[in-house]
């Protein structure tokens, strides 16, 4: 069965790039809607934004939406992975800037949200992408790629100069609270001469220690230090789970990427719907819907760190 929220979810803040103050909305929505961004801020005829493959305008630093209308909003990933990750297929997700408040730099905050107020099951089948054959895209060293897999894994490699982050790997299963439990409290990351940079140029204008792990070679500036020791590819998973949210339903498939990031996740699933064979739509069951992301999760799933 498909789930949207019980009721809505507030969040406050401020984007990460932008530095603008936002409020966002998590609203319930009906069966078949699907997630769909609304530009609370601008006209309502022209403010609908679907979280679809086909609208992303790729940046590498965060994953834009951009409709028919040129309406945009941008850094949307952690909370796409938060909705996907507790299992919602419906909601209306409400912002009054261009850009997604970042909060603490994960999906946490999104997570105890949604579980604070409930998922509400409908009355509607639930339908699910299932890999048939691989897909695999590449830039330079960077790739990405989906096998067939009876659900959802997400595989992930990264290799870093500095020795704060180094080469990390991991591969999980994304089936009921996995997301929420492994993966949901982990922040984006980034190298203090990389925010230097982006400054310079008016980037990451929102940016904290506070809401982003930095690292400065062998060490951490962030207080408090790592939630784990390998937060990093944790929130590369993270962000490929909210990216392959853009499918606009649940994907049974194994993940994996090197060195890739939003740009190539989205152009995974641009070659995936450019090729028909690759998969079928079907309609899930008891049994595939138990192993979907968000199956069955509740509060107490919660890193206690989050």
């Amino acid at each position: 069965m498909q789930a949207t929220v019980t009721s809505q979810v507030e969040f406050n803040g401020v984007g990460l790039h932008s530095g603008v103050p936002a409020t966002l909305r998590i609203l319930p929505a009906l069966p078949g809607r699907g997630l769909v961004f609304r530009r609370s801020d601008l006209d309502p005829a022209t403010a609908d934004i679907p979280a679809r493959w086909d609208l992303v305008k790729q940046s590498p630093l965060c994953t834009k939406l951009v409709n028919a209308h040129g309406v945009s909003v941008s850094t949307v990933e952690h909370v796409m992975a938060a909705l996907v990750g507790c299992g919602i297929h419906n909601a209306t997700i409400e912002v009054d800037g261009p850009e997604i408040p970042i909060l603490d730099g994960s999906s946490a905050a999104f997570v105890r949200g949604i579980l604070s107020k409930g998922i509400r099951k409908m009355n509607a089948p639930l339908r699910a992408m299932r890999l048939i054959e691989t897909v695999e895209v590449s830039k330079g060293e960077a790739w990405a790629r989906l096998v067939p897999h009876d659900t959802l894994l997400i595989e992930f490699q990264i290799e870093f100069e500095d020795a704060a982050i180094g080469e990390q790997r991991k591969l999980l299963n994304m089936s009921n609270g996995s997301f929420v439990r492994e993966l949901s409290n982990s922040r984006t990351f980034c190298r203090k001469a990389d925010v230097d940079a982006m400054r310079a140029n008016g980037l990451a204008l929102g940016g904290t220690l506070e809401n982003a792990v930095v690292v400065d070679g062998a060490e951490v500036l962030s207080p408090g230090g790592l939630r784990h020791r390998d937060e990093a590819v944790r929130h590369k998973m993270l962000d490929a789970l909210g990216d392959l949210g853009m499918a606009g339903m649940p994907i049974l498939g194994h993940y994996q990427g090197f060195r890739a990031g939003h740009a190539l996740t989205n152009d995974l699933l641009r070659a995936v719907f450019a090729t028909p064979n690759a998969f079928e739509v079907i309609e899930c069951n008891a049994e595939i819907a138990a192993r979907l992301p968000g199956a069955g999760v509740h509060w107490g799933e919660i890193p206690e760190v989050a």
